[in-house]
């Protein structure tokens, strides 16, 4: 990338052009965002500052993130930052990137908590929480729930703190280590809303991942066995030794396996009903399993 004297506009189209012919999808948005960045502007601002001078100080840096872009790697790792339910959320290759089909799971469970529990203060329980997305927006959400968060990875725990403690919520979930529903047994924590975003790709779907996620994304935080349904089957067969069943229980599922979450949990426990919410593109994306209460 050239670090002659340019306007903003034209290091704009320059960074688009290159990206774009390298194949990158979406360069111009790609572009877009990491200007956002780099300028701490808005998408408004920065259109407005198009025809100033690119400040050379900058240049450097900017170099950098286009060869991060030109490398694959996605625009929130070289940013830092992914928004989910309307707040910011620090992010690393730590910690799989909050996606905008997780926003559905959570408004259902917002929802159904209301709903189920208009008086009270439920005690919602978010497994394998990676970036924090989901328990720190219930807890911003919510403030009266109660919400506890796990995870087997400690550096994805604390990127989860540093989230909580961003949105000011850091007092008010507890975080616990360890794998799927352990600690919770352990604890005898009976939570009244369950839910897990786990990783559920198949594992013989890598080849085909597009190379931002095959080759930045932390692999635990994908891959679910052979046809992807390991992490919900072990987590299933573990409701039991909690010290009672979930009210609620709301699992993101991939393409093609709600039916199969929903038969596993049909044969754990007697639920009310057992729906799925759809993603944007009509797929199966969210099992939600609701029983009545004790």
């Amino acid at each position: 990338m050239s670090t002659a004297a340019k306007s903003i506009r034209e290091a704009f189209v320059e960074a688009s052009s290159f990206l774009g012919k390298l194949g990158v999808s979406e360069a111009a948005s790609c572009v877009e965002l990491l200007l956002q960045h780099l300028l701490s502007c808005s998408r408004t601002e920065l259109l407005f500052r198009f025809p100033e001078q690119f400040p050379m100080e900058l240049a450097e840096t900017w170099r950098q993130f286009v060869e991060r872009k030109a490398a694959g790697e996605p625009v929130q790792y070289i940013t830092g930052e992914q928004d989910f339910f309307g707040l910011p959320f620090t992010v690393s290759p730590a910690v799989l990137i909050p996606r905008p089909e997780t926003e559905l799971l959570v408004e259902a469970l917002l929802h159904e908590g209301s709903r189920l529990f208009p008086q009270g203060a439920p005690l919602l329980a978010d497994v394998g929480t990676g970036s924090g997305a989901i328990p720190v927006t219930v807890a911003h959400a919510r403030p009266a729930w109660r919400v506890a968060a796990s995870d087997i990875s400690a550096a994805a725990l604390e990127m989860a703190r540093v989230n909580a403690q961003r949105h000011g919520v850091a007092a008010r979930v507890e975080w616990l280590e360890g794998d799927l529903l352990e600690p919770f047994i352990a604890r005898r924590i009976a939570p009244d809303i369950l839910v897990s975003n786990p990783p559920y790709i198949p594992d013989g779907d890598l080849p085909a991942l597009q190379p931002e996620v095959r080759l930045f994304e932390p692999h635990t935080a994908l891959f679910g066995g052979a046809l992807g349904l390991d992490l919900y089957r072990r987590m299933i067969s573990q409701l039991p030794q909690l010290p009672r069943i979930p009210t609620v229980v709301g699992f993101e599922v991939g393409i093609r396996q709600a039916e199969a979450v929903a038969a596993m949990l049909r044969a754990a426990a007697d639920w009310d009903e057992i729906r799925f919410v759809p993603d944007l593109q009509g797929i199966d994306r969210h099992v939600i399993a609701i029983r009545s209460r004790d």
